[in-house]
């Protein structure tokens, strides 16, 4: 009976600490959190913000690395040969590649969210191998915590070291840690002016290349998690294995080891025990990049599919004629101008500076990496079998190499990367009911009795009775608005009536689950979809208008493909209204039991077996094999002594 006892203490205290580092402070009313109580606050993404112009120093570099790219670097061989080459590393060194978010009194670039993300926009249409090396490193690595929480002297120390090339990683992930921060097992412990770290860290993405690292390790005594500046030479620090993936082949990730290293206080990034807080903004405005990046996987494949669609022919026609391709074609395109228009708003709205970014950079980066990989997918169907054959294949036998086989392996792995799907619709659902707790917490919670409660109801009712009746209301003079936006006011509506009805079925939601609400993750991921789909509906209006507005020569062409992304998320936004309430939940849930416990395992006959013990999924410490096999050794050598 101690073992579920054991369990739920666990989860208590991961639900505490990670609700300890939540940042509930928001600064003013942030776009997507409004939408989620029935507020559409058009003014905050309306006017679009357009960029006014490029700046000749961006214009430069953005040429020097596109032609780099071109003649420099070698996808294939990357790929093949699972390295990044020394020329290419060097040669990002001197384009300032890896300064580019450094501010130029460190010596790096100083470009603007935005700027940085239409470089790495274009590096991700081009490899996704170099766009890993470069985003690990200025997105979560040590020049982005460094600039948000970072000392002066820190700043002076290391950042200019980052904008050289010093390569930087960011080590959170343990073996038997993934998203719970509770079970963090790496130490600092306090000894004098110095903490001495221990521990094992995997998957930290560049860690095999890294000069520096950003390390989280927690109080043994306090449990409170601090984050440190390390630097790999350091006595203690040892790169245990690298590891290897179905797609990224050169991505320097591996297990990094921390045995007695000693820390100077000076390099604790921040206050002591606010490490984990650190890192969640860390990955916040780190999520802005890979956005972008999936942008430029859609465009890339958006051009492969154009250029096959006519010049493959079927039955006397291109296969764009055929209807079954052509509906692929027209959704690849709507939904690319929309995955544009997504990473476009959310890194403007970072670079306007006093917006929140929170939802907006998990938003864009949780449905812009599912679309992209939706249409490589749809690529590689598109080019049938030389789609699926890899490019040195094609190359072989004289066609021309291009790259879907890569592009689909590679881009997997970004529904991973910086938080996975399922992590970013927790997040985003947390926010979903943050307000309905805030006010009806006391009176749902079990621990509560009645005077507490009671207490409760009055500003329930208070904040209910002024909040619940224009969820309704407004919908009366909802088909009079936004009349000078022509064809795209029919869509700004459905937005606007949409989010007001979610507010509606989240509060109907917290009327019958109660408590039990934020383990409805099935009512609580379809409401997470729909506000995405809000989002991305929104970002894409509102960019076509701009583009109306400043007499964009595509805009007749932007107006089109903004209308059919506008109808089909639509009818995806129903489809998930529907589900909230009818849908098969309970049926799966009691399914998945029977499975878990067994009951279903004769459904597994007819396979080879291939060991799958419970011993093949627990998960190891590589560093305390590695000593239990030295140890073995070493018994043995005395034996025979």
């Amino acid at each position: 009976m101690s073992e579920p006892k054991t369990q739920l203490t666990s989860e208590q205290e991961s639900r505490q600490i990670a609700e300890q580092a939540r940042e509930t402070v928001w600064a003013g009313r942030t776009f997507l959190r409004e939408l989620f109580l029935g507020n559409f606050l058009l003014p905050l993404i309306h006017p679009f913000p357009m960029e006014d112009g490029e700046r000749p120093e961006f214009t430069r570099f953005y040429r020097d690395m596109e032609t780099f790219l071109r003649e420099k670097v070698d996808s294939v061989a990357i790929d093949q040969t699972g390295e990044y080459p020394e020329q290419v590393i060097e040669g990002l060194r001197k384009l300032g590649a890896f300064g580019m978010k450094i501010p130029k009194e460190y010596g790096g670039l100083g470009f603007t969210v935005s700027e940085y993300c239409r470089v790495m926009q274009m590096i991700g249409s081009s490899d996704n191998n170099v766009s890993a090396l470069l985003s690990a490193h200025q997105s979560i690595g040590v020049p982005q915590p460094l600039k948000l929480f970072g000392t002066p002297e820190q700043k002076k120390k290391y950042l200019p070291r980052c904008a050289a090339g010093a390569i930087s990683a960011f080590a959170l992930t343990e073996p038997h840690v993934g998203s719970d921060p509770a079970s963090l097992s790496t130490t600092a412990e306090r000894d004098g002016d110095m903490f001495v770290l221990n521990g094992e860290k995997l998957w930290c993405t560049d860690g095999t290349l890294a000069e520096l690292l950003v390390v989280m390790a927690r109080d043994p005594k306090t449990k409170k998690i601090s984050a440190f500046v390390v630097e790999t030479d350091w006595p203690g620090v040892k790169v245990e294995y690298r590891c290897h993936f179905m797609g990224l082949k050169a991505l320097a990730n591996g297990v990094i080891s921390f045995r007695d290293v000693r820390v100077p206080r000076e390099n604790l990034i921040g206050d002591e025990g606010k490490g984990l807080r650190i890192a969640l903004t860390t990955l916040n405005t780190g999520r802005l990049t890979l956005p972008a990046v999936c942008a430029g996987i859609a465009k890339q494949c958006l051009k492969i599919c154009r250029g096959w669609s006519n010049a493959r022919y079927q039955w006397g026609v291109p296969i764009w004629k055929h209807e079954a391709i052509a509906h692929l074609l027209a959704d690849m395109a709507a939904t690319t101008f929309a995955m544009d228009s997504v990473w476009m708003l959310a890194s403007r709205m970072a670079d306007r500076g006093g917006y929140d970014i929170r939802l907006e950079a998990a938003a864009a980066k949780e449905w812009n990496t599912v679309r992209a990989w939706e249409i490589v997918d749809k690529t590689l169907q598109i080019r049938g079998g030389r789609g699926y054959e890899t490019e040195g294949s094609l190359k072989g036998r004289g066609e021309h190499p291009i790259p879907v086989e890569r592009m689909m392996r590679d881009c997997r792995i970004n529904l991973i990367f910086e938080g996975s799907s399922e992590i970013m619709h927790l997040f985003m659902a947390r926010e979903a009911v943050d307000k309905h707790l805030e006010v009806a917490g006391a009176m749902i919670d079990p621990k509560n009795g009645t005077r507490e409660k009671l207490a409760a109801s009055r500003g329930i009712l208070a904040f209910y009775g002024k909040w619940y009746p224009p969820l309704w209301l407004k919908g009366l003079s909802a088909s009079f608005q936004y009349g000078d936006w022509g064809l795209l006011a029919g869509h700004l509506r459905f937005v606007e009536r949409s989010c007001r009805k979610l507010a509606r079925e989240s509060f109907h939601g917290m009327a019958v689950y109660q408590a039990k609400m934020e383990r409805k993750q099935g009512f609580l991921f379809r409401a997470v979809d729909i506000v995405m789909e809000l989002f991305a509906m929104s970002a894409t209006i509102c960019r076509t208008r701009a583009m109306i507005d400043q007499r964009h020569p595509e805009s007749a062409q932007a107006i089109e493909l903004a209308d059919l992304f506008c109808r089909s998320s639509r009818r995806k936004v129903r489809r998930l209204f529907h589900d909230l309430w009818s849908n098969d939940d309970t049926v799966k849930n009691r399914v998945a039991a029977s499975v878990m416990t067994g009951r279903d395992a004769w459904l597994e006959g007819g396979v080879l077996d291939i060991g799958l013990t419970e011993e093949a999924f627990q998960t190891r410490s590589l560093v305390a094999l590695r000593q239990k096999l030295a140890e073995g050794d070493a018994v043995q050598a005395a034996a025979g002594s």
